[in-house]
């Protein structure tokens, strides 16, 4: 039945999609046909078949929050039989590695990679590492398998009982980079002025628009940072018996790579095979014949919809721990989907704060800041549920400025060695285009009531006097921003006013300045909220904001907009790739809308590769 749904439904979508109207068939019918195949789809569920190993795609994107799907991901996803989701929230990875390892229908973990390159960040791959540590001690195998081991896969793969190469494949391991796109001649040239105020010597997010390269004070702490990171991961693969840290270093300074053969005789893998080869021995392990076609296998996300529903026969009437995602830039206002909107956020910590069923709120903070004011009204709200109930902070891949600012009244804070928190600092940045304008022959004329009337405006660059008041208004937010750690964290003064200054620091030097309290990822924040609120062993946890159901993102999405082809997207050719990621930093000054131009934010162009 459910193949029928399947085959039928994805000719009428043909259909649909290449006449480009919904008029072919009735919206009632529609609904009705895809309402039957979900509920086949969830009827049908996940089969687990005795000693099955749980295959584990280590070039999944994972998530804090759940991503929001289209239209066409969801029905994708319900028309297909076995395709595995490119992303998967890492609660929902962790707890599916947990599951698993008490589950004695899965033999072990078949890590392995679709692609050759990942966008997960090492915060997240450690705590990911961690899930793969507890399964592993439970006395079940890991084996991990690829044509090529890029830094972050090798990071996970190395907790494997097995690592295996292609004969000519290769390990990338050549250390870690921060490379800073700097747009000011190009910005120079088209004649967009730029004025900027700042507070902070480190605070290094307006250098992409005022010089042409990093200030001595920005490459120190990156420079700094990386090298934290980087010793997390020598600290991590050391543990690995056939290699050390040294070895691994050595290879860095001397190499940045590894052919196969030379990979095995260094202790980097174990053996080299051919994928066929790999194929053939996980069927031995899983009891299947030779001729059969392939190994006793279930995808993770497969086996996550299998847990899924195992915790949910949780009582509902258990105390209730709420985990609030705030994932990405803050914004001023509601924001985006791929936003922290200030306004959002607080009316939901305000909901929880009210909610007597809610016992703890844990804040998953996933974010290089933004806005200084939207930052204040969810620092607020956090402030008050502090008053009330435990509120524990969880940092991930980077919580750093806005992000610390929102953190700060937490009962607690968690983050991870490697996670990029502090940068506590602020800064103003202007645009204007009058050259631009000039150039084109177009000038401007302004009538006004005061000198000050049209400060906001865009045509001109600020007078002095302008810039003083502005530079005068970041000195308070600054003020503001280390009082706020002072009394939050019950630091001394002069001590927030030396670890501040914009500096980013890693994880494990922010707890021993008192930035963070504990060492330790999502799971760790959500037992110590547990801990705190007094709730024992009965709870459960629900996540904020809530995700859509398939039916609910469908009707919403057929009710205003066209369908979208179901054809996955290739990856970009390198030209491409680098040409969108220069849009992306020049588009992030959309995200630019604090009422006072003040942004508590990191550099732009902050990433490690």
């Amino acid at each position: 039945m459910r193949d029928f749904f399947k085959y039928t439904f994805a000719s009428i979508l043909g259909t649909i999609v290449g006449l480009g109207v919904l008029g072919v068939l009735s919206l009632g019918g529609l609904l009705i046909v895809v309402g039957t195949i979900a509920t086949s789809s969830k009827d049908a569920g996940p089969n687990v078949e005795n000693n099955s190993m749980l295959v584990f795609d280590l070039s999944m994107n994972i998530t804090d929050s759940q991503p929001t799907s289209t239209t066409a991901e969801a029905l994708s996803r319900t028309l297909s039989e076995d395709s595995e989701p490119n992303t998967m929230t890492l609660r929902q990875v962790v707890e599916t590695i947990d599951a698993a390892r008490e589950d004695d229908r899965i033999l072990g973990i078949y890590l392995h990679s679709t692609s050759s390159s990942t966008s997960n960040g090492f915060a997240t791959l450690r705590e990911v590492r961690s899930a793969l540590e507890r399964f592993q001690d439970a006395g079940k195998t890991i084996i991990a398998y690829d044509q090529d081991w890029s830094e972050g896969e090798y990071y996970l793969a190395s907790v494997s009982d097995e690592i295996l190469l292609n004969p000519l494949g290769m390990i990338e391991m050549n250390g870690l980079s921060s490379e800073t796109t700097f747009l000011t001649g190009g910005l120079q040239k088209y004649g967009v002025g730029v004025q900027v105020t700042r507070v902070g010597k480190y605070k290094s997010a307006v250098e992409p628009f005022v010089l042409t390269q990093s200030s001595p004070e920005s490459r120190q702490q990156t420079e700094k940072l990386l090298s934290d990171i980087w010793g997390d991961f020598l600290t991590t693969v050391d543990r690995r018996e056939k290699i050390s840290a040294q070895q691994v270093q050595q290879v860095v300074n001397t190499r940045g790579m590894l052919m196969a053969t030379e990979a095995e005789q260094q202790g980097f893998v174990d053996r080299l095979a051919y994928f066929d080869e790999v194929v053939a021995q996980l069927k031995e392990l899983t009891g299947q014949k030779e001729e059969d076609r392939t190994f006793r296998q279930i995808g993770l996300s497969g086996y996550a919809a299998v847990s899924e529903d195992q915790r949910a026969t949780k009582a509902r009437s258990a105390p209730q721990i709420a985990l609030v995602y705030a994932e990405g830039e803050i914004v001023s206002g509601e924001g985006g989907s791929t936003q922290v909107g200030g306004d959002r956020l607080a009316k939901q910590l305000r909901d929880l704060r009210r909610d007597e069923d809610v016992k703890a709120i844990v804040l998953r903070v996933n974010s290089p800041g933004g806005s200084a004011t939207a930052s204040e009204v969810i620092q607020r709200e956090v402030q008050l549920i502090a008053e009330s109930k435990p509120i524990v902070v969880s940092m991930g891949n980077v919580a750093a400025s806005g992000g610390y600012w929102i953190s700060s009244y937490g009962s607690k804070i968690f983050a991870q060695p490697n996670t990029i928190t502090g940068s506590i600092g602020v800064f103003g940045m202007l645009l204007n285009i009058q050259s631009l304008g000039n150039k084109q022959g177009i000038n401007w004329d302004v009538v006004k009531t005061g000198p000050y009337a049209d400060i906001d405006t865009i045509t001109r660059p600020r007078t002095a006097q302008e810039m003083a008041i502005i530079q005068q208004m970041v000195d308070g937010i600054y003020e503001r921003f280390l009082n706020l750690i002072v009394e939050s964290r019950n630091l001394p003064a002069q001590k927030v006013s030396e670890i501040a200054q914009g500096r980013v620091w890693s994880g494990q030097e922010a707890k021993q300045l008192g930035l963070v309290d504990e060492l330790g990822g999502l799971n760790e924040a959500i037992l110590a909220a547990a801990e705190l609120a007094e709730l024992g062993e009965d709870w459960k946890v629900e996540e904020y904001p809530q995700t859509r159901t398939f039916e609910q993102i469908l009707i919403e999405r057929l009710l205003g907009s066209r369908l979208k082809a179901l054809v996955p997207t290739p990856e970009p050719d390198p030209l491409t790739a680098q040409l969108q990621e220069l849009y992306e930093e020049v588009s992030m000054v959309k995200n630019l809308n604090d009422p006072f131009h003040a942004y508590t934010r990191l550099p732009f162009t902050f990433q490690i590769r």
